[in-house]
């Protein structure tokens, strides 16, 4: 191993540098294979805010991922699973992790936990009405809060908080893949 000069930064590889774009590109098409409307992803856009909400309520940008990985279990649950609704799951955990992170003092910094509490609720009821809505106000919703996360995703990389740049990069081209077949889909 060799050591950095003081004054350098780390280069990332290659690969470290591409697998978050590429893996979210790959997760955001497989998401939006077969999909007749919007209202069959709108739990990706519940998704969206718990990744960042538990990463902030357990103080760890690391948590993202986990996070992710917790999202993507309540997805594929509800198609197994009749009624299974998981946007109600991840807005009940969040409100859990909600509760820890207020009780472990994490209201500061505004950016955090505050800001990423009301992205939730906000991301949770976009994709609650989205699934209630027609197939055209469906897709709309669907793919403009995708797209509104996406730039959400940027800001978080380019400011280094919350999240993990890995997750940020992976969950910004996700968002805007999905959010490009949904539009497909409604407007065909």
């Amino acid at each position: 191993m060799t050591a950095i000069e003081p004054g350098t930064t780390r280069r990332h590889s290659w690969f470290h540098r591409t697998w978050p774009p590429a893996a979210g590109l790959a997760v955001g098409l497989a998401s939006g294979i077969g999909i007749a409307d919007g209202a069959e992803v709108a739990p990706v856009v519940a998704a969206s805010g718990f990744v960042y909400l538990v990463a902030a309520a357990l103080g760890s940008r690391f948590a993202a991922w986990p996070a992710f990985a917790v999202s993507v279990v309540l997805i594929a649950a509800a198609k197994v699973v009749p009624g299974f609704a998981p946007t109600w799951g991840m807005l009940a955990i969040g409100a859990v992790l909600l509760l820890l992170g207020l009780a472990r003092g994490r209201r500061r910094p505004p950016w955090g936990l505050p800001l990423q509490a009301a992205a939730m609720l906000v991301l949770g009821a976009v994709a609650l009405l989205a699934a209630e809505v027609s197939p055209t106000w469906s897709g709309v919703l669907v793919a403009g809060a995708l797209l509104v996360h996406a730039a959400w995703d940027v800001h978080h990389h380019r400011t280094g908080r919350v999240v993990v740049p890995s997750m940020a990069v992976f969950c910004a081209v996700l968002d805007t893949a999905l959010a490009g077949l949904v539009l497909a889909v409604t407007l065909t």
